[in-house]
């Protein structure tokens, strides 16, 4: 495992460990901000094209030809060969806790089974630390594998790396007898390297280029331009921005959010801009405190974490759909207050 060179076990915890400290390096030297800056533009270039793989995310029923909705994403590996590629293995450096939930019952089939819980703290010397989890269900034979890698990549995306690949909506495509994709959409030019070395981006101000509006590049609101959205920059910026914030509160908390400020199930249904600033705003507060609960949990420990969930009949952040219940999780987290009651 790069970055890693020591392991322990206690009490069922799996800590991965390795330090500047352990690898007899020197301390790291103030970088400026200008090298900083750098370093993060480098990070958050796009990877190849040719290391972008596709997942089908949901499918249709009773319908012919079966069609699935794909986004984009990278292997690990990819993540790592970028952090080895710019600061060389011995630059960077990640640490993993491993615990296992309470059983708790799966609400798609009623079974109990527990979770699989990973919090990895990565380090890039001279740009300090970010921490993320990952979580699976435990009865997955590569739960932990699986959780492994999403808590390192969304370590990662702190720094910038990967982080583009969160403006991904999802595009719809004809799958085969297997549900694989029986092609996979064309990246557009701002999610290549060549393209944002350009300066292309995902939600300018103005209306994407023709070139631009492919079903994978659009982050899913092609539909919007073609509705007569594009006739309004500032009323169809606003419209993109919220949509591309579902990839990173995921489906309970964006549905929940535009259901209770808006009482639409689509952002381009909302019309007064000042309920779309609203929700926007309400979106931000989310994204900020989910981050802030990732960050807590590293520090008041996972069994916590597992506990305060449990009170209210969770097993995953993913279920939270509040800005209350969040805040009352953060709350918990960061103060050790008493479990937050439903």
């Amino acid at each position: 495992m790069s970055g890693s060179n020591g392991h322990a076990h206690e009490n069922g915890t799996s800590t991965f460990v390795a330090s500047p400290a352990v690898l007899g390096m020197p301390a790291v030297p103030q970088l400026s901000a200008e090298k900083v800056k750098d370093l993060v533009a480098t990070l958050e270039t796009p990877f190849d094209a040719r290391v972008i793989e596709w997942r089908v995310m949901n499918t249709t029923k009773n319908q012919q030809p079966v069609r699935g909705q794909v986004v984009p994403y990278a292997d690990q590996r990819a993540y790592t060969d970028r952090l080895n590629a710019v600061f060389t293995p011995a630059g960077w450096t990640r640490r993993y806790t491993i615990h296992t939930s309470a059983n708790f019952e799966r609400s798609k089939d009623q079974k109990i089974v527990a979770k699989v819980l990973v919090t990895c703290e990565l380090t890039i010397f001279g740009l300090g630390s970010h921490s993320a989890t990952g979580e699976e269900w435990a009865d997955d034979d590569n739960a932990g594998t699986s959780a492994e890698a999403q808590s390192f990549k969304r370590a990662c995306s702190c720094f910038g790396l990967g982080r583009y690949l969160y403006y991904f909506m999802g595009t719809w495509v004809d799958l085969d007898d297997h549900k694989r994709p029986k092609t996979v959409p064309k990246l557009a030019g701002w999610a290549t390297p060549a393209g944002w070395l350009e300066g292309l981006r995902p939600y300018t101000a103005g209306d994407p280029k023709p070139s631009e509006q492919t079903a994978a590049g659009t982050g899913g609101n092609a539909h919007s331009l073609h509705n007569g959205e594009g006739t309004n920059p500032q009323r169809s910026t606003l419209v993109r921005e919220i949509e591309q914030m579902e990839e990173a509160l995921g489906k309970r908390m964006y549905r929940g959010l535009l259901k209770t400020l808006a009482r639409v199930w689509n952002p381009s249904e909302i019309q007064d801009p000042a309920i779309q600033q609203k929700v926007l705003a309400h979106m931000q507060a989310a994204e900020r405190g989910f981050r802030r609960a990732e960050a807590a949990v590293s520090k008041a420990g996972l069994a916590t974490f597992a506990e305060i969930l449990r009170s209210l009949k969770m097993s995953s952040l993913d279920q939270v759909d509040n800005l209350k219940t969040l805040q009352a999780i953060v709350v918990a987290l960061e103060g050790g207050a008493d479990q937050p009651k439903q």
